[in-house]
């Protein structure tokens, strides 16, 4: 069983080696081998293995991620005739060459050699794509390995002047990777802090717990001195501990000495050396094989539900995303500008009556904003619109004497309160104009809302072709709506319906000016008795009064002013009244009761539009711009876009859809296999 948890870690690898090292989506448990170029990690592999396979030579000999996966099987299992030697027990596979099998571990070589140089050329280049094999072998024990390339420090030759920083950013993309175990490489005859492999390890890995370390060239070391420090922790501790290994030496690879040899010479060197020989048993590349098979196993028991839970919620994102991006097949051209504009419409109805699935909690968003712009600003707006901000009291007293023509008016006149009533209403022409602007922003604005699903990423010429045609179906329908509005604001000033209900009548208008000036009156009291006299005093809103302005009168006023600058000589010659004439100097008592009583109606009737107006130029809105647009929207696309001789001319996908599609079908595909792998297992 627990082999089988190593080899169900090697489906997976294969399943997502397609994807290549920087999108693959599950961080699955595997061995990461690092090291500097002279310590030796070619060598501790070939040793696990018990093959020569890996390519030799000076420089960076590994410039592709190696993935290597051993699997133990019996002997004379191979499949094939029963008249199989046994170098048929061991081969190797190629990923990338699927079905054929290298029993010649020489051509494994030149092929890892053949397949970089596809890669990465024949100068010293890397490249981060990894190369995948898998040996069978009776000889090894299950075990996941990705031979990394060596740490360096100053480029040789042809390689890149950056050449540290590539690999260090390479390895760094493997072991960073909480699942990845690093096997550290030193070689024991050099001091291990100055260990490239080790820092690097602790960088991503600062407690040491999923480190292991490799020392190699233990037989190279001074006479006299040992790893026993080390091994026991006392240098640099590491939660898995180390192991040290002895390696054939240049000399040996050159004269072919073969592995099995060599092993042979580590076994007997640990066994006979004083150090060593107490524990012999854990030293030397077999333990160092066993006890990679344990930590490999134990750590995917530990991580295997989780695998599991990832895969299944990567797999639902990535299809999620394949049905946004959709199928290649949806149906004719026809059927998929209907489907799109058909959708589209819906989206845009849902949008503004406030139905959509999508409801914001953070922000106001569709109809509600255009709710916004009625009841808050345009309201605000007309209810901040001030008549006597611009007609002032002497404006108001000059209409009078004008609207009263030659002859002195008797009463408060009906045309002074006409003309300027008409002149305030006009004013609420633009806010009008000004909410049906903010009305179509944000009709404009839900637009952009809904081309921001995903089908019209897809077809970026149908989006622009739909946002062309309904801004231009937008802008048309502004032109009624602007029309009515202006209609609303003339209907209003064409006819002062004197006679609406809520309007201050002329009487009680009198009356309310009346008593405010009586009551600013001083009483004035009987010393003796302090009770008010009786003051005989005429009343200022009497018919006889009212408007009533001549020569005569006494309470001051427009011509008694205009005389009293004149002495009686120039008063008795006439002359000619000035080219500007103007209703200057201070009220009289009877012209501010006046004045007053023209701008309490005028507030009066002022207020009544104000009501009106609020009440009807959203619902002009409504009619012709935004319920207009529900209805007719549909129609009008159809008309402009769903013609047979563009239907192919809208339908070109983007580029970045369909290399997106790819990637992510190839990624379902991918989780799709590892969910079948995972599966039946516990």
């Amino acid at each position: 069983m627990d082999q089988h948890l190593i080899s169900t870690v090697n489906r997976l690898q294969d399943a997502f080696a397609t994807l290549g090292p920087t999108t693959n989506p599950i961080d699955l448990p595997q061995i990461t081998v690092v090291g500097s170029q002279s310590s030796g990690k070619s060598s501790v592999l070939e040793n696990i293995v018990g093959r020569d396979f890996l390519p030799r030579g000076t420089g960076i000999v590994t410039r592709r991620p190696l993935v290597l996966q051993l699997i133990n099987r019996a002997k004379g299992t191979a499949n094939g005739t029963s008249s199989e030697s046994s170098e048929g027990d061991e081969w190797g596979e190629f990923l990338h060459i699927p079905g054929q099998k290298f029993y010649d571990f020489g051509k494994i070589r030149d092929e890892i050699v053949r397949e970089t140089e596809t890669k990465t050329g024949k100068n010293a280049g890397i490249s981060a794509n990894p190369i995948n094999l898998r040996i069978f072998s009776p000889n090894v024990l299950t075990l996941t390995l990705v031979d990394l390339p060596g740490l360096t420090k100053v480029p040789v030759g042809d390689q890149p002047k950056d050449i540290e920083r590539q690999i260090k950013e390479m390895v760094l993309k493997y072991i960073t990777k909480p699942n990845a175990i690093i096997l550290a490489v030193t070689a024991a005859n050099t001091d291990l802090a100055n260990s490239d492999g080790l820092k690097l390890a602790r960088e991503v890995d600062p407690e040491g717990t999923r480190t292991i370390g490799v020392l190699t060239k233990v037989d190279l070391m001074d006479q006299g001195t040992d790893v026993v420090d080390i091994l026991a922790g006392r240098v640099i501790p590491l939660r898995l501990g180390y192991v040290p290994v002895i390696n054939r030496g240049q000399r040996d690879i050159e004269q072919g000495k073969a592995i099995t040899s060599a092993l042979e010479h580590e076994r007997e060197y640990f066994e006979n050396h004083p150090s060593y020989r107490a524990k012999a048993q854990y030293c030397g590349t077999p333990f160092l094989a066993r006890k990679l098979n344990m930590i490999l196993m134990h750590h995917i028991k530990a991580t295997l539900p989780d695998i599991k839970q990832r895969i299944q919620s990567t797999l639902s994102k990535y299809q999620a995303e394949l049905a946004q991006l959709g199928d290649n097949t949806l149906g004719t051209p026809s059927n998929i500008v209907l489907n799109v504009i058909t959708e589209f419409c819906n989206e845009y109805r849902t949008i503004l009556d406030g139905n959509s699935q999508e409801l914001s909690s953070l922000e106001l968003s569709g109809g509600a904003r255009i709710s916004f712009v009625f009841h808050e600003l345009y309201s605000n707006g007309i209810k901040s619109v001030d008549p006597f901000d611009q007609v002032k009291d002497v404006d108001i007293r000059t209409i009078l004497y004008n609207s009263s023509g030659s002859s002195p008016a008797l009463f408060v006149g009906t045309t002074a309160f006409e003309v300027i009533v008409k002149q305030q209403i006009k004013r609420f022409e633009d806010p009008g104009l000004k909410c049906v602007t903010l009305v179509y922003d944000e009709l404009v604005r839900i637009l952009s809302q809904v081309l921001q699903k995903p089908i019209f990423k897809r077809y970026p010429v149908l989006k622009e072709r739909l946002l062309s045609v309904v801004i231009q179906f937008f802008k048309q329908s502004l032109i009624p709506t602007n029309k009515l509005v202006q209609d609303l604001v003339s209907m209003e000033s064409a006819y002062i319906n004197t006679g609406h209900p809520d309007f201050l009548t002329g009487h009680r208008a009198m009356a309310i000016v009346n008593e405010r000036m009586q009551a600013s009156k001083p009483v004035q009291v009987d010393p003796k008795t302090g009770k008010p006299l009786p003051v005989a005093q005429k009343d200022p809103m009497s018919p006889v009064t009212i408007g009533g302005v001549g020569p005569s009168d006494e309470n001051g006023g427009f011509f008694n002013s205009f005389f009293a600058t004149k002495n009686k000589k120039k008063m008795a010659m006439m002359e000619a009244p000035p080219a500007v004439l103007k209703a200057s100097g201070v009220l009289s008592e009877r012209e501010t009761a006046e004045t007053e009583v023209i701008k309490l109606l005028i507030s009066s009737y002022f207020n009544i539009v104000k009501r009106t107006m609020i009440d009807m130029v959203p619902k002009a809105i409504m009619l012709n711009l935004v319920i207009f647009s529900k209805d007719e929207m549909q129609r009008e696309l159809l008309e402009k876009l769903y013609k047979s001789d563009v239907l192919e001319d809208l339908l070109k996908e983007s580029d970045f859809t369909v290399s997106r599609r790819k990637e992510v079908q190839k990624m379902v595909d991918s989780l799709q296999t590892a969910s079948e792998i995972v599966t039946g297992v516990n």
